[in-house]
Protein backbone atom coordinates (compact mmCIF):
# COMPACT_ATOMS: atom_id res chain seq x y z
CA UNK A 1 0.00 0.00 0.00
CA UNK A 2 2.96 2.31 0.76
CA UNK A 3 4.54 1.62 -2.40
CA UNK A 4 1.57 2.64 -4.24
CA UNK A 5 1.41 5.71 -2.31
CA UNK A 6 4.93 6.43 -2.85
CA UNK A 7 4.51 5.84 -7.03
CA UNK A 8 1.64 8.03 -6.85
CA UNK A 9 3.27 10.76 -5.15
CA UNK A 10 5.85 10.66 -7.66
CA UNK A 11 3.99 10.77 -10.59
CA UNK A 12 2.09 13.66 -8.73
CA UNK A 13 5.22 15.40 -8.84
CA UNK A 14 6.66 14.51 -11.68
CA UNK A 15 3.12 15.73 -13.16
CA UNK A 16 3.36 19.12 -11.77
CA UNK A 17 7.08 19.82 -12.62
CA UNK A 18 6.12 18.76 -16.59
CA UNK A 19 3.26 21.51 -15.77
CA UNK A 20 5.50 24.20 -14.88
CA UNK A 21 8.12 24.04 -17.24
CA UNK A 22 5.47 24.20 -20.02
CA UNK A 23 4.39 27.18 -18.34
CA UNK A 24 7.09 28.76 -18.09
CA UNK A 25 8.14 28.02 -21.60
CA UNK A 26 5.23 29.54 -22.97
CA UNK A 27 5.91 32.51 -20.71
CA UNK A 28 9.38 33.10 -22.26
CA UNK A 29 7.78 32.60 -25.87
CA UNK A 30 5.11 35.10 -24.98
CA UNK A 31 8.14 37.39 -23.64
CA UNK A 32 10.28 36.89 -26.71
CA UNK A 33 6.88 37.76 -29.09
CA UNK A 34 7.02 41.12 -27.06
CA UNK A 35 10.64 42.12 -27.15
CA UNK A 36 10.80 41.04 -30.80
CA UNK A 37 10.37 44.49 -31.86
CA UNK A 38 11.89 46.36 -29.61
CA UNK A 39 15.11 44.25 -30.93
CA UNK A 40 14.19 45.56 -34.54
CA UNK A 41 14.23 48.92 -33.09
CA UNK A 42 17.32 48.92 -31.20
CA UNK A 43 19.60 46.81 -33.57
CA UNK A 44 18.73 48.86 -36.83
CA UNK A 45 19.09 52.29 -34.39
CA UNK A 46 22.94 51.70 -35.43
CA UNK A 47 22.64 50.65 -39.30
CA UNK A 48 22.02 53.11 -42.41
CA UNK A 49 19.63 52.85 -44.85
CA UNK A 50 21.46 49.79 -46.85
CA UNK A 51 22.36 47.27 -44.03
CA UNK A 52 19.14 47.77 -42.71
CA UNK A 53 17.68 46.67 -46.22
CA UNK A 54 20.05 44.15 -46.88
CA UNK A 55 19.76 42.36 -43.13
CA UNK A 56 17.03 43.66 -41.00
CA UNK A 57 17.16 40.82 -38.47
CA UNK A 58 21.18 40.64 -38.27
CA UNK A 59 23.45 42.26 -36.40
CA UNK A 60 26.19 42.40 -38.31
CA UNK A 61 28.06 45.64 -39.85
CA UNK A 62 29.69 48.60 -38.06
CA UNK A 63 27.92 50.35 -35.00
CA UNK A 64 27.46 53.75 -36.20
CA UNK A 65 25.95 56.67 -34.19
CA UNK A 66 26.16 59.11 -36.88
CA UNK A 67 21.77 58.08 -36.66
CA UNK A 68 21.38 59.03 -33.31
CA UNK A 69 23.34 62.33 -33.43
CA UNK A 70 21.53 63.22 -36.72
CA UNK A 71 17.64 61.90 -35.92
CA UNK A 72 18.31 64.56 -32.41
CA UNK A 73 19.08 67.21 -34.75
CA UNK A 74 16.50 66.54 -37.74
CA UNK A 75 13.22 66.31 -34.84
CA UNK A 76 14.66 68.84 -32.81
CA UNK A 77 14.85 66.51 -29.64
CA UNK A 78 14.42 69.27 -27.45
CA UNK A 79 11.31 71.04 -28.36
CA UNK A 80 9.54 68.08 -28.59
CA UNK A 81 11.12 66.44 -25.21
CA UNK A 82 9.64 69.78 -23.79
CA UNK A 83 6.15 69.61 -25.66
CA UNK A 84 5.65 66.12 -24.40
CA UNK A 85 6.67 66.71 -20.63
CA UNK A 86 4.18 69.80 -20.56
CA UNK A 87 1.61 67.62 -22.05
CA UNK A 88 2.12 64.26 -20.44
CA UNK A 89 2.45 66.14 -16.67
CA UNK A 90 -0.10 68.66 -16.72
CA UNK A 91 -2.65 66.14 -18.30
CA UNK A 92 -1.93 63.36 -15.43
CA UNK A 93 -1.81 65.79 -12.32
CA UNK A 94 -5.22 67.45 -14.28
CA UNK A 95 -6.61 63.55 -14.51
CA UNK A 96 -5.70 61.58 -11.20
CA UNK A 97 -6.86 65.33 -9.40
CA UNK A 98 -10.31 65.75 -10.76
CA UNK A 99 -11.27 62.11 -11.70
CA UNK A 100 -10.37 61.31 -7.38
CA UNK A 101 -13.06 64.23 -6.39
CA UNK A 102 -15.77 62.92 -9.06
CA UNK A 103 -15.10 59.19 -7.41
CA UNK A 104 -15.54 60.30 -4.19
CA UNK A 105 -18.77 62.56 -5.14
CA UNK A 106 -20.40 59.59 -6.70
CA UNK A 107 -19.56 57.36 -3.74
CA UNK A 108 -20.41 59.27 -0.71
CA UNK A 109 -23.13 61.74 -2.22
CA UNK A 110 -25.59 58.49 -2.97
CA UNK A 111 -28.15 59.13 -5.33
CA UNK A 112 -29.84 58.38 -9.09
CA UNK A 113 -28.72 61.07 -10.71
CA UNK A 114 -24.84 59.94 -9.64
CA UNK A 115 -25.78 56.52 -10.65
CA UNK A 116 -26.53 57.43 -14.02
CA UNK A 117 -23.78 59.89 -14.67
CA UNK A 118 -21.19 57.05 -12.75
CA UNK A 119 -21.99 54.20 -15.08
CA UNK A 120 -22.43 57.18 -18.34
CA UNK A 121 -18.51 57.51 -17.60
CA UNK A 122 -17.83 53.59 -17.68
CA UNK A 123 -19.76 52.96 -20.23
CA UNK A 124 -18.02 55.45 -22.22
CA UNK A 125 -14.78 53.90 -22.08
CA UNK A 126 -16.31 51.49 -24.18
CA UNK A 127 -16.84 54.08 -27.11
CA UNK A 128 -13.69 53.40 -29.56
CA UNK A 129 -11.72 57.05 -30.23
CA UNK A 130 -11.81 56.31 -33.85
CA UNK A 131 -15.38 56.48 -34.25
CA UNK A 132 -15.19 60.33 -32.89
CA UNK A 133 -12.25 61.54 -34.18
CA UNK A 134 -14.07 62.80 -37.06
CA UNK A 135 -16.11 65.06 -35.92
CA UNK A 136 -14.05 66.14 -33.00
CA UNK A 137 -11.57 67.71 -35.40
CA UNK A 138 -14.45 69.16 -37.43
CA UNK A 139 -16.15 70.97 -34.89
CA UNK A 140 -12.42 72.07 -32.74
CA UNK A 141 -11.05 72.53 -36.27
CA UNK A 142 -13.24 73.72 -38.29
CA UNK A 143 -15.99 75.13 -36.23
CA UNK A 144 -14.34 76.28 -33.32
CA UNK A 145 -10.88 76.95 -34.55
CA UNK A 146 -9.31 75.66 -31.69
CA UNK A 147 -6.87 72.89 -33.06
CA UNK A 148 -3.01 73.43 -32.78
CA UNK A 149 -3.31 74.37 -28.99
CA UNK A 150 -1.83 72.33 -26.16
CA UNK A 151 -4.54 73.43 -23.74
CA UNK A 152 -7.09 71.77 -25.96
CA UNK A 153 -4.94 69.08 -25.98
CA UNK A 154 -4.52 68.72 -22.57
CA UNK A 155 -8.32 68.90 -22.20
CA UNK A 156 -9.21 66.22 -24.38
CA UNK A 157 -6.92 63.86 -22.69
CA UNK A 158 -9.01 64.89 -19.71
CA UNK A 159 -11.96 63.68 -21.37
CA UNK A 160 -10.79 60.40 -22.86
CA UNK A 161 -8.76 59.98 -19.68
CA UNK A 162 -10.86 60.40 -17.07
CA UNK A 163 -13.44 57.19 -16.88
CA UNK A 164 -10.82 54.52 -16.46
CA UNK A 165 -9.71 57.00 -13.32
CA UNK A 166 -12.89 57.39 -11.90
CA UNK A 167 -13.77 53.40 -12.08
CA UNK A 168 -10.89 52.30 -10.23
CA UNK A 169 -10.62 55.44 -7.78
CA UNK A 170 -14.41 54.09 -6.92
CA UNK A 171 -13.32 51.10 -6.83
CA UNK A 172 -10.54 51.54 -4.53
CA UNK A 173 -12.37 53.97 -2.40
CA UNK A 174 -14.90 51.25 -0.93
CA UNK A 175 -13.12 50.13 0.73
CA UNK A 176 -12.00 53.28 3.03
CA UNK A 177 -13.84 53.10 6.14
CA UNK A 178 -16.53 56.07 6.43
CA UNK A 179 -16.15 56.52 10.10
CA UNK A 180 -12.80 58.08 9.47
CA UNK A 181 -14.25 60.90 7.61
CA UNK A 182 -17.28 61.37 10.57
CA UNK A 183 -14.29 61.26 12.86
CA UNK A 184 -12.70 64.49 10.93
CA UNK A 185 -15.79 66.19 10.50
CA UNK A 186 -16.33 66.30 14.03
CA UNK A 187 -12.91 67.46 14.63
CA UNK A 188 -14.27 70.54 12.64
CA UNK A 189 -13.06 69.64 8.93
CA UNK A 190 -14.93 70.75 6.11
CA UNK A 191 -15.70 68.01 3.45
CA UNK A 192 -12.90 69.64 0.80
CA UNK A 193 -10.58 69.23 4.15
CA UNK A 194 -11.60 65.63 4.79
CA UNK A 195 -11.22 64.29 1.56
CA UNK A 196 -7.37 66.22 1.07
CA UNK A 197 -6.71 65.70 4.70
CA UNK A 198 -7.98 62.05 5.03
CA UNK A 199 -9.06 60.39 1.96
CA UNK A 200 -6.53 61.01 -0.69
CA UNK A 201 -3.33 60.34 1.16
CA UNK A 202 -4.79 56.80 1.40
CA UNK A 203 -5.58 56.52 -2.47
CA UNK A 204 -1.64 56.82 -3.35
CA UNK A 205 -1.39 53.36 -4.39
CA UNK A 206 -4.04 53.58 -6.41
CA UNK A 207 -2.49 57.11 -7.76
CA UNK A 208 0.64 55.89 -8.40
CA UNK A 209 -0.42 53.52 -10.75
CA UNK A 210 -2.95 55.68 -12.39
CA UNK A 211 0.06 57.58 -13.22
CA UNK A 212 2.30 55.32 -14.51
CA UNK A 213 -0.86 54.34 -16.81
CA UNK A 214 -1.31 57.86 -18.01
CA UNK A 215 1.97 58.34 -18.47
CA UNK A 216 2.45 55.51 -20.60
CA UNK A 217 -0.46 56.09 -22.69
CA UNK A 218 -0.34 59.88 -22.86
CA UNK A 219 3.49 59.87 -23.90
CA UNK A 220 3.46 56.93 -26.37
CA UNK A 221 0.12 58.27 -28.14
CA UNK A 222 0.18 59.65 -31.56
CA UNK A 223 -3.25 59.70 -33.33
CA UNK A 224 -4.53 62.48 -31.07
CA UNK A 225 -1.59 64.49 -31.22
CA UNK A 226 -1.80 64.17 -35.11
CA UNK A 227 -5.05 65.56 -35.07
CA UNK A 228 -4.87 68.45 -32.69
CA UNK A 229 -0.90 69.93 -33.22
CA UNK A 230 -0.60 71.32 -36.22
CA UNK A 231 2.63 73.04 -36.22
CA UNK A 232 5.95 71.91 -35.98
CA UNK A 233 6.66 74.22 -32.87
CA UNK A 234 4.04 72.15 -30.90
CA UNK A 235 4.89 68.21 -32.15
CA UNK A 236 5.86 65.48 -29.42
CA UNK A 237 8.36 63.50 -29.96
CA UNK A 238 5.83 60.68 -31.21
CA UNK A 239 5.29 63.16 -33.75
CA UNK A 240 8.80 64.13 -34.68
CA UNK A 241 9.52 60.62 -35.46
CA UNK A 242 6.43 60.30 -37.68
CA UNK A 243 8.15 62.92 -40.31
CA UNK A 244 11.21 60.66 -40.58
CA UNK A 245 8.76 58.89 -42.64
CA UNK A 246 8.42 60.07 -46.34
CA UNK A 247 5.63 59.20 -49.19
CA UNK A 248 8.28 57.84 -51.35
CA UNK A 249 11.12 57.27 -49.23
CA UNK A 250 12.24 56.45 -45.91
CA UNK A 251 15.44 56.74 -43.79
CA UNK A 252 14.55 53.74 -41.31
CA UNK A 253 17.79 54.41 -39.39
CA UNK A 254 16.93 57.38 -38.73
CA UNK A 255 13.55 56.76 -37.72
CA UNK A 256 14.36 53.87 -35.84
CA UNK A 257 17.02 55.71 -33.87
CA UNK A 258 14.25 58.63 -33.29
CA UNK A 259 11.74 56.14 -32.10
CA UNK A 260 14.55 55.18 -29.52
CA UNK A 261 15.39 58.57 -28.56
CA UNK A 262 11.64 59.02 -28.11
CA UNK A 263 10.85 55.93 -26.05
CA UNK A 264 14.04 55.94 -23.45
CA UNK A 265 12.76 58.68 -21.49
CA UNK A 266 9.24 56.65 -20.52
CA UNK A 267 11.49 53.17 -20.23
CA UNK A 268 13.49 54.56 -17.41
CA UNK A 269 10.63 55.93 -15.75
CA UNK A 270 8.53 53.23 -15.88
CA UNK A 271 11.45 51.06 -14.39
CA UNK A 272 11.81 53.67 -11.54
CA UNK A 273 8.00 53.88 -10.78
CA UNK A 274 7.87 49.78 -11.54
CA UNK A 275 8.09 48.95 -7.82
CA UNK A 276 5.39 51.62 -7.20
CA UNK A 277 3.08 50.03 -9.36
CA UNK A 278 3.77 46.60 -8.23
CA UNK A 279 2.87 47.16 -4.68
CA UNK A 280 0.10 49.69 -5.39
CA UNK A 281 -2.01 46.75 -7.53
CA UNK A 282 -0.92 44.49 -4.89
CA UNK A 283 -2.42 46.53 -2.00
CA UNK A 284 -5.54 47.38 -4.16
CA UNK A 285 -5.87 43.58 -4.60
CA UNK A 286 -5.69 42.69 -1.21
CA UNK A 287 -8.13 45.74 -0.24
Amino acid sequence: MKDVKMQFTVKEKKGGSILRSSRHLLLYLVLLIYLFPFYLVVINAFKDRRSIILNPLGIGGAVKLTNFVEAFTKMNYWQGFWNSLVITALSVLIIAFFSSMTAYYFLRYKGKLNKILFFMMVASMLIPFQSIMIPLVRIYGSTLKLLDNKWILIYMYLGFGSSLSVFVYHGFMKSISVELEEAALVDGCTQIQTFFKIVFPLLRPTTITLVVLNVLWIWNDFLLPSLVLISKANRTLPLSTFYFHGTYTSDYGLLMAGLLLTILPVIAFFILMQKHVISGMMQGAIK
